[in-house]
C-alpha cells in the first residue's frame, strides 16, 4: 500500500511525489524537490486530482500515486504525521500562563474570562457564553497582534495566512455533535495548535472543558477547517 502523504509531511517519499507531480501535471508546477509537503505541493496535488478527475483533498493516497505512475520511495509505511514543530512563538507563553482559568459554578464569573469577551465586538458578560475565540482573541491582543474581534470560532478560519501544523498556529475545528454544547454553539472550535498527531490535535485553549488546558480533539470526530498564522509574524 502507498505511504499516505499531505500537508506536514516530510521525506523520501514527498521529494519522490514532488517530481512526479512535475513531470505529469501540466502545465508543470517546477516544485523544488525538497521533500517538503507544504502549501505549494499540496497546490499541487489538488490540481494534479482536478486533472486526473479524482476526489480533490490534498492528500496523496492510493490512487493519486495510481494515477501518477508512480509509487513512493520508501518501503509503504504511512508517512510521518504532522506536527507542531519548532520553537513557540510569544503569544503561547501568554496562553500557557492562562492554564487553569475556569467558569465560575453558579451566578457568579471568572472575571479574567470577562476580559477574555472584551477583546470581542460581544463583549459578552457571562462566563457562560462560548469564549474560545475569545480566548485567542485577548492572547492576540496582549502580543500587540490584532485579532479577528469576534467571539465566533469560524471567524477564525480565514484570519491571517494559512499555515501547515506548527507550535502557535491557530487550529479552527468543527464537530457537527459538539453543537449546543457547552463548548459550542455551532460546532466550532478554535484553539492553539500543540501537536497534531495521526489520531488527534492537540490543542491549548478556551472553553475545553470550562477552562483554559490541553486538550485532546480526535481526528474521527473533529474536522479541520482551517490552520492560520497572523500576517508578518
Amino acid at each position: 500500500m502507498a505511504a499516505v502523504l499531505r500537508m506536514g509531511s516530510h521525506g523520501a517519499d514527498v521529494t519522490k511525489l514532488q517530481e512526479l507531480l512535475n513531470q505529469k501535471l501540466k502545465p508543470s508546477p517546477n516544485l523544488d524537490p525538497d521533500g517538503d509537503f507544504g502549501m505549494l505541493t499540496d497546490r499541487a496535488v489538488r490540481s494534479f486530482q482536478r486533472q486526473s478527475k479524482l476526489d480533490v483533498d490534498g492528500i496523496a493516497g492510493n490512487q493519486t500515486w495510481v494515477a501518477l505512475g508512480g509509487k513512493p520511495a520508501g518501503p509503504g509505511a504511512p508517512a510521518k504525521p504532522a506536527t507542531a514543530s519548532g520553537p513557540e512563538p510569544a503569544w503561547m507563553r501568554t496562553a500557557r500562563a492562562e492554564i487553569g482559568q475556569k467558569e465560575v459554578k453558579g451566578s457568579g464569573a471568572n472575571s479574567r474570562i470577562i476580559e477574555y469577551h472584551a477583546s470581542t465586538t460581544l463583549k459578552a458578560q457571562s462566563d457562560e457564553v462560548a469564549w474560545c475565540a475569545s480566548f485567542v482573541n485577548w492572547v492576540l491582543k496582549q502580543n500587540g497582534i490584532p485579532g479577528t474581534n469576534s467571539a465566533a470560532a469560524i471567524s477564525w478560519a480565514t484570519f491571517g495566512d494559512a499555515t501547515i501544523a506548527r507550535a502557535g498556529a491557530i487550529a479552527v475545528i468543527h464537530n457537527a455533535a459538539a453543537a449546543n454544547s457547552s463548548l459550542s454553539r455551532s460546532g466550532n472550535h478554535v484553539g492553539f495548535l500543540v501537536e497534531e498527531t495521526t489520531a488527534h490535535y492537540v490543542l491549548l485553549g478556551g472553553n475545553q472543558s470550562d477552562s483554559v488546558k490541553l486538550s485532546n480533539f480526535p481526528k474521527g470526530k473533529w474536522q479541520l477547517k482551517g490552520m492560520r498564522w497572523p500576517k508578518g509574524k
